[in-house]
């Protein structure tokens, strides 16, 4: 297993930052697939958020000289994700889309708890709907938080706020993601 594999992001990106640019290959690869995932659901669009996740490392090599030495790289990385997206939307003048839920088309199924599967397919379709319906900066915060798993320590330094913030923030999103949800749920039983 070669040596740079056993560093912590933050020591790999030390590295980039100091001239050692094979290091950003290895943040790639642990990082180019959640990364994508967050764009993915944060644009609705899957060529833009391929665009803007390159975009970001791309920005991570030529900005690498205004990384801290203070051990945070995941926020780093999704605060020039955020600063992307944003240049992306204001180029294209264009909102996010909403996420375009899975094609759960019926098909036939001999297992005894099909129904049970559907329902919950359904289910999860409805909360992409609702997800999608989400401003982009209720949507942001609660894929990073609920998708992504980050601390809201770390949330609150991406989005330049304070820590109670962020979870007030996070708090209200949720709640209207709850609502709108819900009135998904009403006019499908409609």
């Amino acid at each position: 297993m070669p040596a740079d594999t056993l560093l912590s992001d933050h020591e790999l990106m030390l590295a980039v930052r100091d001239g050692d640019l094979d290091s950003l290959g290895v943040l790639f690869e642990r990082h180019h697939g959640p990364l994508f995932g967050f764009l993915v659901k944060l644009t609705g669009d899957r060529t833009a958020a391929e665009d803007i996740t390159q975009t970001v490392f791309q920005r991570m090599l030529k900005y690498r000289h205004t990384y801290r030495d203070e051990g945070q790289f995941a926020s780093w990385m999704y605060h020039l994700a955020r600063r992307c997206a944003a240049d992306h939307f204001r180029r294209s003048n264009a909102a996010p889309a909403a996420t375009d839920p899975l094609d759960l088309e019926a098909h036939a199924d001999d297992r005894p708890l099909a129904d049970e599967s559907a329902a919950k397919n359904d289910d999860h379709a409805l909360l992409r709907h609702a997800l999608g319906r989400l401003d982009r900066d209720d949507r942001e915060i609660l894929l990073l938080s609920r998708f992504q798993e980050l601390s809201f320590a770390e949330i609150a330094t991406i989005l330049e706020c304070s820590v109670g913030a962020a979870k007030v923030r996070a708090h209200r999103a949720l709640r209207e993601l709850r609502d709108i949800y819900l009135q998904l749920q009403k006019e499908n039983l409609s």
